[in-house]
């Protein structure tokens, strides 16, 4: 007996001492919880700036490109301009030569005056000496008025060059400016993955007590492990502009979810460890993918939101709207006119999400729909 109570009492201490992990443990997730919430608005500073910087890098881009293709539109025409002035100075000397050839200057008037010629002989090369002076008149006008468009084009050549140097010392300020953020948004993110690690690695210590203290460490495994859900179904087509024109309501079962992921989630059910239903879906997908408008509209709301990270809400008329959250980068703004398929963003984590993914929701006068109901399967 006293061996039996003696086992008795060793097992019960094990209890005892397992318990007590479990509320500690307990009360860690409810400050990692709570740090969560803080870092969070932390994150949305960051997480803002890198969206910003990125959509100037993205108008830069197109403004380099622009002054490219105008630079090279300069540079031929500058080039035709040359060819063109060295034709008009070959004509001029060919002019001149044979006016030399002919004779100098009005003495060949008064020469075919004096001369006893035949007077349509003589007329005939009065108008060839008039010829000749107002062509080599028309050249000399034309070869100056080249000269005076060339010296132009050099100066608005050399003007694009210097606007084009100009845009890529503005690339790398940006380009330095988006590295900062992200280092500083990585450096909030690292404060997360060490209170995870910790987390993760009591929680290991306790699963290898489960031969043991089985009900226990099970009880346990279902608060603080998180398993990734299994997907639904997966999504492998893109919203395109085939229904612009139509009200949205004529689209129920017509339309294609925003970005080529795996839905994780059904609307209405309970998301893990929590009371709170899902109001739209989660899908998941690789960081920097693009995200794609679902239909034509307006842009409404384009900003940092806590929970949503950066959140981008678009307004398609008659009190529906929709939602796309926890995107990297929002690449349109508010008042930004839509059409179907247009890229509106890129994938991301943003809010805290530990994975990348988009968060997806249909509303209508305020009220969340079933993206499911509308999309065709």
């Amino acid at each position: 007996m006293t061996g039996i109570n003696s086992a008795y009492a060793v097992q019960q201490d094990e209890l005892d001492n397992l318990r007590k992990h479990i509320s500690a443990l307990q009360k860690e997730l409810e400050k990692t919880s709570e740090s969560q919430s803080e870092a969070a608005d932390e994150l949305r500073e960051s997480e803002r700036a890198i969206s910003n910087s990125k959509r100037k890098l993205a108008e830069l881009s197109l403004q380099h490109r622009a002054a490219d293709h105008t630079l090279g539109k300069l540079r031929q025409q500058a080039q035709q301009l040359e060819m063109d002035m060295q034709s008009q100075q070959a004509m001029l000397s060919k002019l001149l030569y044979q006016q030399y050839l002919g004779g100098k200057g009005k003495q060949e008037y008064f020469k075919l005056l004096l001369n006893n010629h035949d007077p349509d002989q003589a007329a005939r090369e009065m108008r060839y000496y008039e010829y000749i002076a107002r062509s080599r008149s028309i050249w000399l006008n034309t070869l100056r008025v080249n000269l005076a468009q060339l010296n132009e084009v050099v100066q608005q050549t050399r003007q694009k060059s210097g606007e084009i140097a100009a845009l890529q010392q503005e690339e790398k300020s940006q380009q330095k400016i988006l590295e900062k953020d992200k280092l500083a948004r990585q450096q909030v993110i690292n404060q997360f993955a060490q209170q995870l690690k910790q987390q993760r690695h009591e929680i290991g210590r306790l699963q290898r007590d489960e031969n043991r203290l089985s009900r226990l460490v099970a009880k346990l495994s279902k608060i603080l492990t998180r398993q990734k859900d299994k997907g639904i179904f997966s999504n492998d087509k893109l919203p395109d502009d085939r229904f612009d024109g139509k009200p949205f309501e004529q689209l129920k079962g017509k339309l294609t979810l925003p970005v080529v992921g795996e839905v994780v989630n059904k609307f209405g059910s309970a998301r893990p460890e929590s009371t709170v239903l899902w109001r739209g879906l989660l899908l998941r997908a690789a960081s920097g993918q693009p995200v794609k408008s679902v239909a034509a509209g307006r842009v409404v709301f384009a900003d940092w939101l806590r929970g949503f990270g950066n959140l981008l809400i678009i307004d398609h008329g008659k009190g529906y709207m929709s939602l796309y959250g926890n995107n990297e980068t929002l690449y349109k703004q508010v008042g930004d006119i839509l059409r179907g398929g247009d890229t509106v963003a890129a994938v991301g984590n943003s809010g805290g999400n530990e994975n990348s993914g988009v968060y997806f929701e249909l509303r209508h006068k305020g009220e969340p729909l079933d993206p499911i109901k509308w999309i065709a399967r």
